[in-house]
């Protein structure tokens, strides 16, 4: 018997343990025709070649995906990406999203908060509630969870430098629940070596930032055990311009640097990389979105081996959310959008993602109405029970093109990491303008080849029509930041402002030697220090981060 039918038997007496446990969604799958559908499709004759670089579902490399029965097993997490305007109004929009059927919740904050300002502050002004909801303080996360049980749902934050504070509100939120940090599930964004090329949300340097990255890590490690601490963040890049090669290439290097701070910091790579996640684009290359998932996959699991000496199979994994790709989305024509959307999302599904948004048509224009992010969420409801792309384990495996596109990917990926370790790694390149570079580059040659007509936009550059009205939008009520501040006010004039003086010298103290900061941030939450305080005080120790002219 060979070594690969072996392999064979060994993973279906674990498919058919797993499936005794936990029943697939249907005891048996079958097209409409009536046809069955295999669990798993295999070349006639699978060799070591084919163990080596493609494996079975659920094993190394993981290429074709890292549960052995996918999506017939359970769908992915239908997370919806959502907030605006005040905690009240954004906690009516969760509510509405969960009764519809959405899986997870997805916090989208607004760009005072990513910065750590209060909503009265000077520089918050006409920022407050526009592109997500504004949270200054614990009285701020009690309302946007209201009535929404924290040991129900899985919700995942996106947010980056302040990533430690919005989760010790997040924890303190739950213990006024009754939900301890052991039952708190979901995931915080974290990643601001990308923020530095990408985004721009950066608050502090780049060392003092995974200083605080790492000591989250080790946290939760001991306090938040079911608690993803990073979702190492492609989704930005791509976002700003980059390929896909690119967007694999750099995620990687960034989780690589990551994972490298962390056991300098002295954590067991298996202790802290089973909690590690990622976020990848859906962009509109059909075919190449799909490889680029299963690339990213196989090179990870190949990196945590052998670079980094993880043996626990889930530190190899790459699990992952995505999202559908803003940038893609057109003002005009703003329906267009749904299909665009569709597609997207059905190649992340083809990809074999963990959980998924999907953006809505009028994104382009405004934040979604509730009639937009209800077409964006039952788009995933099709692919997952209509389309039959989820009966079985990776269906497009075995296309010639796929694979191609799968190793070519790979290989373009592996070069531009050998050229990051060149430089001394992802912190070294970042700081030194390379990957902002070469992302503005490709950014720059993308947007030539649409001005050119060379790549088609659809109602753009060919088949545009005359201007049509964009219909209902939802527009912030400027408002909302004068109720923040007064909101903010009462606040300030009711908390014990001497328990707060003491919990934020504390932070201090604890932000110039090497004391766990996590701690602190909980401590100062708790006794309803606001987002701003708190970033203040660490900007006092830490500085703010200049950007380099890369231009």
């Amino acid at each position: 018997m060979s070594d690969f039918n072996q392999q064979l038997m060994a993973w279906q007496a674990k498919v058919d343990k797993l499936v005794a446990k936990r029943p697939e969604r249907k005891d048996q799958f079958t097209t409409i025709s009536g046809l069955p559908v295999e669990r798993l499709y295999l070349p006639q004759e699978p060799g070591e070649a084919y163990a080596d670089k493609l494996g079975l579902p659920g094993e190394y490399p993981y290429t074709r995906g890292v549960q052995p029965n996918m999506y017939r097993g359970r769908l992915w997490t239908m997370r919806q990406y959502a907030g605006f305007a005040t905690a009240a109004e954004s906690n009516q929009r969760y509510r509405y999203l969960l009764d519809q059927g959405t899986t997870g919740l997805s916090v989208a904050f607004d760009l005072p908060t990513q910065i750590g300002y209060d909503a009265d502050h000077k520089l918050a002004q006409g920022e407050v509630g526009k592109v997500g909801v504004s949270i200054s303080s614990l009285k701020d996360m009690e309302l946007l969870f209201d009535q929404i049980p924290l040991d129900k749902v899985s919700t995942s934050m996106t947010i980056n430098a302040p990533a430690g504070i919005l989760l010790a509100m997040y924890i303190a939120v739950g213990a006024k629940q009754g939900v301890g940090p052991d039952q708190l599930r979901g995931t915080i964004q974290n990643d601001i070596l990308k923020e530095y090329s990408s985004r721009g949300t950066y608050i502090f340097p780049p060392k003092p930032s995974m200083r605080i990255i790492t000591n989250i890590f080790a946290y939760c490690a001991e306090e938040v055990p079911s608690w993803n601490t990073i979702s190492i963040s492609g989704y930005h890049i791509r976002e700003a311009g980059s390929t896909a090669v690119q967007e694999v290439a750099f995620t990687l290097a960034n989780g690589m640097a990551y994972v490298k701070a962390a056991m300098e910091a002295g954590l067991d790579v298996d202790q802290f990389a089973p909690r590690l996640s990622f976020f990848f684009n859906a962009h509109s290359e059909f075919l190449e979105e799909v490889a680029k998932y299963r690339a990213a996959r196989r090179l990870w699991a190949r990196i945590m081996k052998e670079r980094f000496g993880a043996t626990n199979p889930k530190s190899l994994m790459v699990r992952f959310h995505t999202q559908t790709a803003g940038c893609s989305l057109t003002a005009q024509q703003p329906k267009n959008n749904i299909v665009r959307v569709a597609f997207q999302a059905m190649s992340a599904v083809l990809g074999g993602t963990q959980s998924l948004h999907t953006n809505s048509m009028d994104e382009a224009l405004a934040l979604p109405t509730q009639e937009a992010v209800t077409i964006a969420l039952r788009t995933q409801q099709i692919i997952g029970y209509e389309s039959g792309v989820t009966s079985t384990v990776d269906p497009l495996a075995g296309s010639y093109y796929i694979e191609e596109l799968t190793d070519e990917i790979e290989k373009g990926a592996e070069a531009y990491i050998a050229k990051i370790d060149e430089m001394g790694g992802a912190v070294e390149a970042v700081e030194q303008g390379y990957v902002q570079r070469e992302i503005q580059e490709a950014a720059y040659e993308y947007q030539k080849a649409i001005e050119s007509g060379d790549r088609v936009v659809v109602g753009v550059n060919k088949f545009a029509t005359a201007k049509e009205s964009p219909g209902d939008i939802l527009r912030v009520d400027p408002k909302v930041r004068l109720e923040q501040m007064e909101a903010l006010a009462k606040l300030k004039a009711e908390r014990d402002n001497a328990a707060v003086e003491q919990k934020l010298a504390a932070l201090k103290a604890a932000a110039q030697g090497e004391d766990n900061l996590m701690p602190h941030f909980l401590s100062c939450v708790q006794s309803y220090a606001t987002l701003g305080e708190i970033c203040d005080t660490l900007r006092g120790v830490f500085g703010e981060y200049q950007a380099p002219t890369t231009i």
